[in-house]
C-alpha cells in the first residue's frame, strides 16, 4: 500500500490572496468556483498536487519547515525579478559565482520559497548545486 500527494496545503490569512499570488507564479488558474473571501481555495497546477490554500487565524511567526523550490523556464534572474514584480520579496541569497545555487524569496504572507535555475542553465553551466 502507498499513499498519493493529493495536495500541498499553506496556512494563511487571506486564502483568496495568496492564491491569486500564486496562479500568476505558476501560471495556473485558482479553482474556478472559488470567490474573494473563501477561506479555502487552491490553485490547480497542470502537473503533480494543487496547492491548496487554507485561512488560518494565527500569523506565520517561523522559518517554513516545507517550502516550495521553483524551476523557472525562463532565467532564474529573470524569474526572480518577474516574482518581485508579483510582491514577493527577497530573503537570502544562495547564488554562486559560477551560476550555480538558489535566490530565496517570500510570498506576500513570508512563506518562503527557492528559485532554481532553469533547465537550460543547468545544462549550459557546471550542474553543481541548485
Amino acid at each position: 500500500m502507498t499513499s498519493v500527494l493529493e495536495n500541498v496545503a499553506i496556512d494563511c490569512a487571506d486564502a483568496y490572496e495568496l492564491a491569486r499570488f500564486w496562479s500568476a507564479v505558476t501560471g495556473c488558474p485558482v479553482h474556478p468556483e472559488v470567490r474573494p473571501g473563501d477561506h479555502e481555495t487552491m490553485v490547480m497546477l497542470s502537473e503533480g498536487p494543487v496547492l491548496y490554500f487554507n485561512q488560518v487565524p494565527e500569523p506565520k511567526t517561523v522559518k517554513n519547515r516545507l517550502h516550495l523550490c521553483l524551476r523557472p523556464t525562463t532565467s532564474r534572474e529573470a524569474e526572480v525579478e518577474r516574482l518581485l514584480g508579483l510582491g514577493a520579496t527577497f530573503v537570502a541569497d544562495h547564488r554562486k559565482p559560477d551560476g550555480a545555487g538558489w535566490a530565496v524569496l517570500a510570498d506576500p504572507e513570508g512563506n518562503e520559497f527557492c528559485v532554481l535555475r532553469s533547465e537550460s542553465e543547468r545544462t549550459t553551466m557546471s550542474r553543481g548545486d541548485d
